[in-house]
């Protein structure tokens, strides 16, 4: 924070650039830890850019997920439709936003990215690493596609058989005990607000709103939608969905500067079309095509 006063002028703080330079984890484990970074950012609109539609789109995805699951309004839990359309919209958006934080980020990776300047610094070590961190991600998109379709197919078949008993289903214990500290009761979790006895029960049975806690265990309402085993599943569909377009977007802006099939793919820009069986083929590898591919 700065003041100016005549021919004086006052700063209180650090500024950004201090704090970055300065931010070294210890142990050298990430090099030279954030130094360059403010220069990298404040010197790149499509790094600005890519940053704010992340944020934006992470706020976005967060807003649908507890508008939804926990909502703040007491009218809207009394209409599921409009709570199904409200998380679908919303995620709708965030999933616009963060394929635009994935092409910007892409086209500074492209036109903008100075190596000099981002030596050894966190920047540089992600970019050296890409291969780990895309196998990494490529794991987990596998495992929860054989693991989710998995159940869904085998439930699906032992239904159809006339034999439900024989699902294999799993509870959402995590989402359960968040519910039942804020107040339903159905899971006998006894906790916080689920607990007669509580402190923090005490307290709630004390505020102007009455009834309030009455209103999520009623079953005139979907206050708070029970979770069972359809939306453990349903939940981890939605993670697949997404973690696979994370892949093509991060693979995509990773091999930007080059990969073991078009080393110098640098030069061709963020755009290219394909050009045949050359290189062991180029279709649809160019940063532009992992971006509409996702």
């Amino acid at each position: 924070f700065c003041r100016s006063h005549v021919s004086h002028k006052f700063c209180y703080g650090h500024n950004m650039k201090e704090i970055l330079d300065a931010h070294r984890p210890p142990g050298g484990r990430l090099g030279a830890g954030h130094k360059g970074l403010f220069e990298t950012v404040t010197d790149s609109l499509h790094m600005q850019l890519g940053l704010a539609l992340a944020a934006l789109g992470v706020t976005t995805s967060l807003v649908a997920q507890h508008m939804y699951a926990l909502p703040s309004y007491a009218f809207i839990a009394k209409d599921f439709t409009t709570q199904a359309a409200l998380y679908t919209h919303h995620q709708y958006i965030a999933g616009f936003l963060m394929v635009g934080a994935f092409a910007h980020g892409a086209i500074f990776f492209v036109r903008d990215y100075d190596p000099k300047s981002n030596q050894d610094n966190v920047l540089a070590r992600m970019l050296e690493h890409k291969e780990a961190i895309i196998s990494h991600l490529s794991w987990v998109s596998l495992f929860l596609g054989f693991h989710t379709l998995g159940l869904y197919i085998h439930n699906d078949v032992v239904v159809a058989f006339g034999q439900p008993e024989k699902q294999i289903l799993f509870e959402p214990v995590f989402a359960q005990w968040i519910q039942a500290t804020s107040g339903k009761t159905l899971y006998n979790f006894d906790i916080l607000l689920s607990s007669k006895t509580s402190s923090s029960t005490i307290a709630g049975s004390q505020i102007w709103l009455p009834g309030w806690l009455d209103a999520i265990n009623s079953g005139k309402n979907s206050l708070f939608l029970t979770v069972g085993p359809g939306d453990f599943l349903v939940h981890h569909a939605i993670a697949l969905g997404l973690h696979v377009t994370t892949l093509i977007l991060v693979k995509g802006a990773l091999d930007v500067h080059g990969s073991k099939i078009m080393p110098d793919k640098k030069d061709f820009g963020y755009s290219f079309p394909c050009d045949g069986p050359g290189r062991g083929g180029t279709c649809d590898i160019s940063a532009w095509d992992a971006f509409y591919l996702a």
